[in-house]
């Protein structure tokens, strides 16, 4: 109790610090650089696209909320100030017919590898990856904006599919994975303008074979799931005592700084909820220990990848608001995904828990209305009821609120940002595309016109083509 009131008050202090605030001591000879523990203080060079206010008639719209209704959507300054039926045109918007059409908020997609497993790869490239480092078990240190090529032709793909936001997360080959991006799929040379603003980072962490595995074919520690958990207190047990020094200085205790340590910096801003924890895991035994163990030291998961065994446990991921991205039908693949079923997201669903749709790979990423559309169906079949306007909420809302967005995008509802899909027929089908694609009110993707979107630099060469189809 000791520990935890002194780690209390220091966090505080910390706390006042990062805001601006003087404590009521001074700190003595703080460091130049970044505050301990300090969140990315990069905030990009994103700028919207031209956009022009816009009124959408007569659609179908399904609002990520639960609700379907036909009517308007009005966007003014790069926000949604109304839907319903009917709305008056007062401000000289430009007005769409949307008539037979449906509209969604925008796609997102939690976890990609977007801009660092890249395609088309060559022959020479495919045993080299930037996805994860994979120098240490622990490589919380990194980032993997850092490695990210902007132009990487999954990023345009997505878009035509309805995708306005994603994360691109660091691979599963080391326990403490590094820090993620949120980005906005729009043109750009430099990650700096894609990234979401005010969005923060994620941990990613993984479970189970692939670190072990990853370890163990190096001669390294950990090579078992029960050498992963040793690792995992053992490190985050130095993280507390690092906490623990820097309350000290700072409380004015020790007149020298402890040394800055930026793996340290991520373990302890996840430990104080700065940064969520998005963790690769698979079988129902290993999420529950992780939930335990992670548990121990303050740090709650804000989801799950992959899960293929989340309906086993779906009532405990309820319990503890700790959300499942999964996809609808990969199973078998290694022995950890034996056990997948296509019923997952729906049973997480009906235990009252949080579903998501992903991708993990550029393939899927133009395809998360398709995936949703065959998780739900497996339900249905099971005899749950799951109509369009709650699955939509699995590829919008859900994930929205796992990247701790819930409050800017995910929902159609006044005051959020316009990230909007305007979709040929109900999104749900095969045969639908994604006509209009809106971010931040601006049209950033048009199917019907010339070059709809943006052409990586391998495709330049080629004709030109109406839209993607």
């Amino acid at each position: 109790m000791k520990f935890r009131g002194r780690a209390l008050k220091g966090i505080a202090i910390l706390g006042a610090l990062l805001a601006g605030v003087a404590p009521a001591a001074a700190p003595k000879n703080l460091p130049a650089g970044p505050a301990p523990f300090a969140i990315s203080p990069l905030q990009g060079k994103y700028r919207p696209l031209p956009r022009t206010d816009t009124l959408i008639r007569h659609a179908t719209i399904l609002d990520g909320a639960g609700h379907r209704l036909v009517g308007d959507v009005l966007m003014r300054d790069g926000r949604i100030v109304a839907l319903g039926p009917d709305l008056a045109n007062n401000g000289g918007a430009i007005e769409v017919e949307a008539r037979g059409k449906w509209v969604t908020p925008g796609i997102i997609d939690i976890h990609t590898h977007y801009g660092t497993y890249l395609l088309p790869q060559t022959a020479a490239e495919a045993d080299v990856s930037d996805v994860i480092e994979e120098g240490d078990a622990n490589v919380a240190d990194t980032w993997i904006e850092h490695a990210i090529r902007a132009n990487d032709p999954a990023f345009s793909r997505a878009l035509a599919g309805g995708v306005t936001t994603l994360q691109v997360l660091p691979g599963s080959g080391a326990l403490f994975g590094g820090r993620s991006v949120i980005l906005k799929p729009v043109p750009a040379v430099t990650v700096d303008e894609m990234r979401f603003p005010g969005a923060r980072q994620g941990l990613k962490m993984a479970c189970g074979s692939n670190p072990a595995g990853n370890s163990g074919g190096r001669g390294r520690n950990p090579n078992s799931r029960q050498g992963e958990i040793a690792f995992i207190r053992r490190t985050l047990n130095e993280a507390k005592h690092y906490i623990a020094q820097w309350d000290e200085y700072l409380r004015g205790d020790e007149d020298d700084a402890p040394r800055r340590d930026q793996r340290m910096d991520t373990l302890a801003a996840a430990m104080r909820g700065d940064i969520p924890v998005h963790l690769h895991c698979y079988r129902a035994d290993d999420i529950a220990t992780w939930i335990s163990v992670l548990g121990e030291y303050g740090i709650r998961i804000a989801a799950v990848h992959h899960a293929t065994e989340a309906y086993k446990i779906a009532p405990l991921l309820a319990e503890r608001g700790i959300c499942a991205a999964v996809w609808p039908d990969w199973w078998g693949f290694k022995r950890e995904a034996e056990d997948g079923i296509p019923e997952n997201a729906a049973f997480v669903d009906a235990a009252g828990g949080c579903a998501i749709m992903h991708s993990d790979i550029p393939v899927l990423g133009s395809l998360l209305t398709i995936e949703a559309a065959k998780a739900a169906a497996a339900g249905r079949r099971a005899g749950l009821d799951i109509p369009p306007e709650r699955a939509i909420g699995w590829i919008t809302s859900h994930p929205a609120k796992a990247i701790g967005l819930g409050d800017r995008i995910g929902r159609i509802a006044p005051g959020m940002n316009a990230d909007l899909v305007i979709w040929s027929a109900d999104p749900f089908s095969i045969y639908a595309h994604a006509d209009q694609v809106y971010i931040d009110g601006a049209v950033t993707y048009d199917r019907n016109v010339q070059g709809g979107t943006r052409i990586p630099d391998f495709e330049l060469g080629r004709p030109q083509r109406k839209g993607i189809q």
